[in-house]
């Protein structure tokens, strides 16, 4: 982050879409188009919007995308190819579960490869969402990724074609999505 162009930490959210065709529950397979070797996996947390613009529920989410030089611009063609959002199949109250404190576990073909500790985030979610409001608003049905880390080397734990991706967190059922090959 120090280096151009960013040249320090980033003084709002750094936000993208992931856009509908990119869903893909927990157990089905994440494809991954022939020109694509592998991916990132970007375990997080979601928070889903209820009436009022309020979040009322949460889940578990594995943001896929194919590996790019701008972490903080990802172009929407990285991001939203279709299947590259594991989605959890357990949605969990938010007023059960304290996100700031969840701790998720990243495990491909069943070695762990890392762990998301919400305790260590930049902004807690409740600023996150505040924050966010300063310049949208939350609509009933909204889905928001509350981030995720980096592995020490900067970037994300990688998958290819033929590995299981899980990804765990206290009370709730496991996130697992295969990576499948597409065709040319």
């Amino acid at each position: 982050m120090p280096e151009a162009p960013y040249k320090g930490a980033p003084k709002a959210p750094v936000l993208f879409i992931k856009t509908a065709n990119t869903f893909t529950p927990s157990g089905s397979d994440i494809v991954l188009p022939a020109s694509v070797s592998e991916v990132d996996v970007g375990a997080n947390v979601a928070w889903v919007f209820g009436d009022n613009a309020q979040p009322v529920a949460c889940l578990l989410v594995n943001d896929v995308s194919v590996p790019h030089e701008s972490y903080y611009r990802p172009p929407v063609k990285f991001k939203c190819v279709d299947t590259f959002l594991g989605v959890g199949t357990k949605v969990r109250s938010i007023d059960r579960v304290n996100t700031d404190e969840m701790v998720l576990t990243v495990k491909i073909n069943g070695q762990e490869m890392q762990r998301v500790n919400y305790a260590d985030t930049v902004r807690k979610s409740r600023e996150l969402v505040a924050d966010i409001s300063e310049f949208m608003t939350f609509q009933k049905g909204d889905v928001l990724l509350l981030g995720s880390d980096c592995l020490p080397n900067g970037k994300r734990p990688r998958a290819k074609k033929g590995d299981v991706v899980e990804i765990s967190a206290e009370g709730f059922e496991t996130l697992v999505n295969s990576l499948v090959g597409g065709t040319a």
